[in-house]
């Protein structure tokens, strides 16, 4: 494997551990800061608004300066904020740090993308595919490592946090060793190419609904099993783990599909797959079994949305910098809010609003891909006339 690849696979197992630690220490947190988990819950939205504000700046300047040293800078501050994480005892000091750990977020996982994207161009379907099923191996793994240092020291989170900070070191010590890829100077998206836009503003939105359902489910999944008696603590740290397992293992079953199929083909079957999936989640929401058969399936089916997004915007648009970052606001948005409503409506509601929420969130998704593949058809249509005319 080309070791310059390696290096941002590294990044996004680093990444995806600290993206799936939040859910499963959500009880741990709440006892650390005494605090209710209609209050805890702040913590999605709080990460997710500093996700957005780094969304917004990190484009730019990848745009503009070498992605390596950036993305170095970025994975020292990640393994800081783990450190810190368990160690800080008020939630007003706590929710700074998650604000900030978002920021740190949003800048590897911007440039991650971006600078696959311009390594390898409109041939970049199975590397995206791939950084994202090593995001999906980081966030598989989270869970069980808290799961397990809890068992070893009778409950507490610190030493799983501490393990996940330490866990950054590889990424770091390759991207030392290997100069950035050229920066991309085209933006199609300022080129009057008015017909961009409108892609832009679904992928974004896409981006928005189906980034909020994933994260809902990945940080409520464990709350919900335990508050209705589905599964004890320790079965709902895996339950979480085999949700991002699932992602893991979709992603790296689709690395040579998306050699043969379209990616419009690509995520109409994944969008099925979640509906699908949810329908049985709300069928049969009493059983055990069903939970994670549901669960199973809701991974499978989202893993190739986004990176499969992503290379579909590619291959229509020829993405910048700037151009990315217009796709990750909007999925930082979706990850700030989605599970922000469903903190708080939790308990005044019932925990199964968790489930009710997500279920309408994918369904607008899927509203959202139909008007997309319309305008991706018209851009299409007017880029073939325009070269017709020249």
């Amino acid at each position: 494997m080309n070791k310059k690849v390696t290096a941002y696979f590294f990044a996004f197992i680093a990444l995806g551990m600290a993206s799936a630690a939040l859910g499963p220490t959500l009880p741990g947190l709440a006892e650390q800061t005494s605090t209710q988990l209609s209050g805890i819950s702040f913590l999605f939205a709080t990460r997710s608004l500093g996700f957005l504000a780094g969304s917004i700046l990190a484009g730019r300047i990848y745009d503009r300066l070498p992605g390596h040293p950036i993305l170095m800078v970025l994975l020292v501050s990640l393994g800081i904020s783990l450190l810190l994480v368990p160690l800080i005892p008020q939630l007003w000091l706590l929710t700074i740090l998650m604000f900030l750990a978002g920021t740190v977020e949003s800048g590897i996982d911007v440039g991650g993308n971006t600078l696959m994207v311009w390594r390898f161009g409109e041939k970049v379907g199975p590397y995206m595919n791939s950084l994202h099923f090593f995001f999906g191996v980081g966030a598989f793994l989270s869970p069980i490592i808290i799961a397990q240092t809890m068992l070893v020291t009778e409950g507490s989170i610190r030493l799983g946090y501490w393990v996940l900070a330490i866990m950054v070191l590889p990424a770091l010590l390759l991207f030392i060793r290997f100069p950035s890829p050229p920066i991309r100077t085209r933006d199609t998206a300022v080129q009057g190419q008015i017909t961009n836009l409108p892609i832009i503003a679904l992928v974004a939105a896409f981006m928005f609904l189906y980034v909020g359902a994933e994260v809902a489910y990945g940080g409520w999944v464990y709350t919900y099993a335990i508050t209705l008696d589905l599964s004890t603590e320790t079965a709902a740290a895996y339950l979480t783990s085999f949700f991002w397992g699932a992602l893991t293992v979709g992603r790296l079953i689709s690395i040579p599909l998306t050699a043969k199929f379209h990616p419009k083909t690509m995520l109409g079957g994944a969008l099925a797959g979640c509906v699908a999936s949810m329908l049985i989640l709300l069928t049969w929401r009493s059983s055990t079994a069903v939970l994670w058969a549901g669960t199973i399936g809701l991974g499978l089916s989202m893993s190739v949305i986004f990176p499969t997004t992503l290379s579909w915007a590619e291959h229509t648009l020829s993405l910048s910098g700037k151009m990315t970052s217009y796709f990750f606001v909007g999925a930082s948005l979706g990850a700030m809010s989605i599970p922000w409503l469903i903190g708080q409506l939790f308990e005044s509601v019932g925990a199964r609003v968790t489930m009710v929420t997500i279920f309408v969130t994918v369904l607008l998704a899927v509203a959202i891909f139909g008007l997309l593949v319309w305008q991706a058809r018209l851009h299409q249509e007017a880029k073939s006339t325009k070269l017709m005319l020249e």
